[in-house]
């Protein structure tokens, strides 16, 4: 059987890249915080990471300004947040009813068709990714990445979140708060695959701070190429690795009291 996760694991500089987000993540695993307050730590960086995706959605709002914002996008994006810990066990086995709950929290107060697939050809493009794929070969690509989220491969955690991250990205399947879901689904398969299994990396600031190598790297991998989809692969390894250094900043902070 074939394993085409296996075969992008292999492409250049993949298996590097990974190989330094793993480190790491295991030296932040490391951190004498996260003896007793691992939780905390935890509930700190989905806030940051909230706020990162809805601030790549065009809707940036400091920290401190969070608890009076009201703004639909960021207020999608603190739900998805939320809830994600109890959506994983579900991931593995039932994904397209993850991926539904997911906009369905994301898209309340943005549209009325929640959790339902696009029937038309319109989506926003706010990346600059150019035009979503019909509807038709979104649902077969969708189906796709089903079998590789439910199915059996020996690549790493964080090869599987990058193409789940990027394949919701531009196919927008739901026309509305896709990039929320995106990237939502990739923190989530990090954790529930194992790379990051306590939530702790901040992936989606990660993006954010990469500045326009996000919006790049998905048009890299738009293109289909092997070069394109290792470029997309090693951004997300490097957004991983800044998740990892905002979640460290965490513990620092909380050990200093």
């Amino acid at each position: 059987m074939s394993d085409p996760l296996a075969v992008i694991a292999e492409l250049p500089g993949v298996s590097e890249a990974v190989i330094d987000a793993r480190k790491a993540v295991d030296r932040l695993y490391g951190h004498r915080v996260l003896r007793r307050r691992s939780p905390e730590v935890s509930a700190r960086s989905a806030l940051h990471g909230a706020r990162a995706s809805a601030a790549l959605e065009g809707v940036d709002i400091p920290l401190e300004a969070i608890p009076e914002a009201t703004d639909p996008v960021l207020q999608g994006a603190l739900r998805v947040s939320a809830e994600l810990g109890r959506l994983g066990p579900t991931w593995r086995t039932a994904p397209r009813q993850v991926l539904a709950r997911m906009h369905t929290l994301a898209a309340t107060g943005l549209t009325e068709s929640l959790g339902r697939p696009r029937v038309t050809v319109e989506a926003p493009d706010i990346l600059g990714l150019g035009a979503a794929p019909g509807p038709e070969e979104t649902v077969a690509r969708v189906d796709g990445l089903v079998e590789l989220v439910t199915g059996v491969s020996t690549a790493p955690a964080l090869v599987l979140a990058a193409i789940v991250h990027a394949e919701l990205a531009v196919l927008r399947p739901f026309g509305s708060a896709d990039g929320m879901v995106a990237r939502a689904a990739e923190r989530l398969t990090l954790v529930e695959f194992g790379l990051d299994p306590k939530s702790l990396a901040a992936v989606e600031l990660g993006h954010l701070e990469l500045g326009p190598a996000y919006a790049e790297g998905l048009r890299a991998y738009l293109g289909g190429t092997p070069e394109g989809v290792a470029t997309w692969v090693r951004h997300c390894a490097s957004a991983v690795m800044l998740g990892v250094r905002e979640a460290t900043a965490i513990c620092e902070a909380m050990q200093r009291g």
